[in-house]
């Protein structure tokens, strides 16, 4: 258990609420299909969405869950050891993007080049804001 374990609250968001909801958490990898099969076999879940460059393994089609993104070339991590980091994203649904936009921004993210909506963590990591799928209930109630 991580020192974040029992007794821990969620944090607080903007004015007590939550700017989005986690959608995927995204792997990078120079294969999607063949990362997806894994992770599906693995998970017991399955495909729920693929084409050329992102592939997708969740409960069902309107169930959050874990991509796996083209990235041609892209080295295999070596951790522990630093030489090449951990590769992954987070997507984070949210209802509205400006708003969301606004609020990531005043809590220490950080835009990055490369597309709308691309922010980094306070620590670096990569993460982007989705307009909300259609199957996915509102965030913000």
């Amino acid at each position: 258990m991580s020192a974040a374990g029992a007794g821990a609250t969620a944090g607080p968001g903007v004015a007590g609420r939550p700017v989005g909801r986690r959608h995927h958490l995204i792997l990078d990898c120079p294969d999607p299909m063949a990362a997806a099969r894994f992770w599906s076999a693995v998970l017991g879940e399955p495909v729920t969405y693929a084409d050329d460059e992102f592939v997708v393994v969740a409960p069902d089609a309107t169930s959050s869950g874990m991509a796996f993104q083209l990235a041609p070339g892209n080295p295999a991590p070596t951790w522990p050891d630093p030489a090449v980091p951990q590769q992954a994203h987070v997507d984070v649904m949210v209802d509205d993007l400006e708003r969301a936009d606004a609020a990531v921004l005043a809590l220490g993210a950080r835009r990055l080049a490369g597309g709308d909506h691309v922010y980094a963590d306070p620590a670096g990591h990569p993460f982007c804001l989705i307009r909300r799928p259609g199957w996915a209930p509102p965030v913000a109630p």
